[in-house]
């Protein structure tokens, strides 16, 4: 079976709940019966319920940006995934590298927030890449397998089916600086390989890894046309209904 493709919107700390549901009413037109890939957006937490009603019944998904690994409790400022499956929520990214980078997100974490997100049967986004140093110092494998080993701890092949993996070159987001297609193909064959170690041939071959780092509509098509490289997390080019319908579209 050829693995689905998933082209994912992080909106970041962007919009209005007005500028969201006007950005879902243009972007759904566009990608009307579109189902080669799956489409999932990821706003705020304050813009969930917003983006989910503005999204019902279409073809795209809404998930969070961040999930707690508690499932209720004091913890000031987080967003549980019972709240998240309340307001209708099926997806969380993991371990963005601004999570890891501004939040002191760490392997264990990852790993924590993964193993809650699949006992409630939420999608996970597991995100994870190298700085530009590591990039230089020719540790990006080694870097990929420490993260990966980390997150996945614990995990068995039974449950490990809904879990997608992005991987993210740091250097790239928000940079304008892309991986080459080439680059980001064996980063994905390394990723693909440390899974086949851990939990088996079968689940490495089924488990979808997407890019992300600086994808536009201009080099989408050269990235998504890899065989590793099974769909797209999109920062900056998702905001507009244009240019991330464009990347849907490839």
């Amino acid at each position: 079976m050829p693995r689905k493709a998933l082209i994912a919107a992080n909106w970041k700390m962007y919009k209005t709940p007005a500028e969201a549901k006007a950005f879902v009413d243009a972007f759904l037109p566009l990608v009307a019966g579109h189902d080669r890939d799956e489409i999932a957006l990821f706003p705020s937490p304050v813009l969930l319920p917003t983006v989910i009603n503005a999204a019902k019944g279409s073809n795209v998904a809404v998930g969070a940006q961040n999930i707690h690994f508690a499932e209720e409790g004091a913890y000031t400022g987080e967003t549980s995934v019972g709240q998240l499956l309340a307001v209708g929520g099926t997806h969380t990214l993991i371990g963005h590298s601004e999570r890891r980078q501004y939040f002191a997100e760490t392997d264990e974490i990852v790993n924590k927030k993964l193993h809650t997100a699949l006992k409630h049967q939420v999608i996970p986004i597991v995100c994870i890449g190298e700085v530009l140093a590591e990039r230089e110092a020719g540790q990006t494998a080694e870097v990929l397998k420490t993260q990966i080993t980390g997150a996945l701890a614990g995990i068995t092949a039974e449950a490990a089916a809904p879990i997608v993996i992005a991987y993210e070159p740091v250097w790239a987001i928000g940079t304008g600086k892309t991986a080459t297609p080439e680059m980001a193909a064996e980063a994905h064959s390394i990723i693909r390989g440390e899974v086949a170690k851990l939990l088996g041939a079968d689940v490495a071959a089924a488990i979808r890894i997407l890019y992300g780092g600086s994808v536009k509509p201009d080099n989408a098509t050269a990235l998504l046309s890899k065989e590793e490289i099974d769909g797209a997390l999109v920062g900056g080019a998702s905001l507009k209904p244009d240019s991330f319908s464009a990347i849907v579209k490839y």
